[in-house]
């Protein structure tokens, strides 16, 4: 005899349905008189932003901004590397609070070794020493967010 799921709970579904590059940009505005510094020392500035938008029902398109500047000194830029890695995903059957870390966190996660990939392709097609960025702990951006959000909450109140 076979029992019927009378469960209400809903499944969790998370399916990759696509990632892609968005966008591509890469500048050397110091080249070629950066190129001739024997000493190689950048100071390498890293900024990520992610934003996320619904496509259809449970469906929705990630893009994470990855932004690399090299200087080599206070005021000489070596390269300005940015990046729109993007994806579409599916998500369904999870609670508001578990969907916001999906989308701010858990789908970057994903996304992140896709952008560093790039990055570092650019930089070295740019004539650049090979740069691989460190991993990125999106889950504790993911929670300062979310207290400066609920700290912010605060104090308009």
């Amino acid at each position: 005899m076979s029992e019927e799921n009378t469960s209400t709970t809903p499944e969790q579904v998370f399916v990759i349905q696509k990632v892609y590059t968005k966008d591509i940009s890469f500048e050397t505005p110091n080249t070629p008189e950066v190129f001739r510094n024997d000493d190689w020392q950048p100071n390498i500035n890293l900024q990520l932003q992610s934003r996320s938008k619904p496509l259809d029902e449970n469906v929705f398109e990630i893009v994470l901004m990855v932004t690399v500047t090299a200087k080599v000194d206070e005021e000489t830029t070596a390269y300005l590397a940015e990046v729109q890695q993007a994806g579409i995903f599916r998500i369904d059957g999870f609670g508001d609070e578990e969907m916001r870390y999906m989308l701010g966190s858990y789908c970057s996660n994903i996304l992140f070794p896709f952008a560093r990939e790039v990055i570092s392709d650019l930089v070295t097609r740019g004539g650049f020493p090979q740069l691989l960025l460190a991993p990125v702990n999106f889950d504790a951006l993911f929670s300062q967010q979310q207290e400066q959000a609920a700290a912010s909450n605060e104090t308009l109140q």
